[in-house]
């Protein structure tokens, strides 16, 4: 019989999952979605759909969970949770060892991990630091000012950063970088730039907070949902960490270029 493995992320935003061949490690059903503050109904319904779509069962699976909703959800399914900073460490360590520094932009928290050598165990240490006490620098407040500028999802996926005039707007509170852009707005400054501005003070937020005087070093993986499906998130991140490099005289590979040492993984 075959054996599956389920990964399942109940998110402060979204439920993302996939399932995969335990024996191969091929994924076999995977699917991202908002859950509109209804957690348990969205995990059901993935589930359900699991089962039928993929085989999944009591017999041939087995089930972990993280997420900032995961652990009521998981007791409730019999499955076994994985706090998150573990989860994305160790899959970022077998899926993708070049990299040694992650930053993971949620819903409502962002997390940066930074890896280095450890020459005693043959591995990496990891020190990860986490926003979750304030939404500000997170997905949330793309999300909030979204519905203000009301830019359609398709269109503010493909926003830009590179070469849109940027203003002075704060990423320390979500309330602030509101009031920053209400008063932007009032003096007819285009949506583009709204939003470009809102992602440089993300970028700068969380380098400042977040990094906690720790260098990020090449290769830096971007995670989330906001760096994952908004062109202009991550190029604001490939044109400020560069800076910093510069600064700190970090080495970084000849001929590489922003794009190649800072991706972006689609969530799906």
């Amino acid at each position: 019989m075959q054996q599956l493995l389920v990964g399942l992320d109940v998110g402060s935003t979204t439920v993302k999952a996939v399932v995969v061949d335990a024996a191969t490690d091929a994924t076999l059903w995977q699917d991202y979605q908002r859950h509109e503050t209804r957690q348990p109904e969205k995990v059901l319904e993935f589930l359900r759909r699991m089962e039928a779509d993929a085989g999944v069962s009591t017999g041939n699976t087995s089930v972990f969970v993280t997420g900032s909703g995961g652990g009521p959800i998981a007791e409730m399914i019999g499955a076994k949770f994985v706090q998150e900073v573990h989860a994305v460490a160790l899959a970022v360590e077998k899926l993708h060892p070049e990299v040694y520094s992650v930053i993971e932009l949620g819903g409502q928290d962002a997390k940066i991990i930074v890896f280095k050598d450890d020459e005693e165990t043959g591995r990496k240490k990891k020190i990860p630091s986490m926003n979750d006490n304030c939404a500000g620098g997170t997905g949330a407040v793309i999300d909030k000012i979204n519905s203000k500028l009301k830019i359609p999802s398709s269109e503010l996926g493909n926003q830009g950063y590179h070469g849109i005039k940027l203003h002075k707007v704060a990423g320390k509170c979500g309330v602030f970088a509101e009031t920053d852009i209400n008063g932007l707005q009032k003096t007819g400054t285009p949506s583009n730039e709204l939003m470009a501005s809102l992602f440089e003070a993300i970028v700068l937020q969380n380098l400042s907070v977040l990094a906690r005087g720790n260098t990020l070093r090449p290769h830096v993986l971007l995670l989330g949902g906001p760096n994952g499906f908004i062109r202009g998130m991550r190029e604001a991140w490939q044109a400020n960490i560069p800076r910093m490099w510069k600064e700190r005289k970090v080495e970084i590979p000849d001929g590489a270029t922003p794009e190649e040492l800072m991706p972006g993984t689609n969530p799906l």
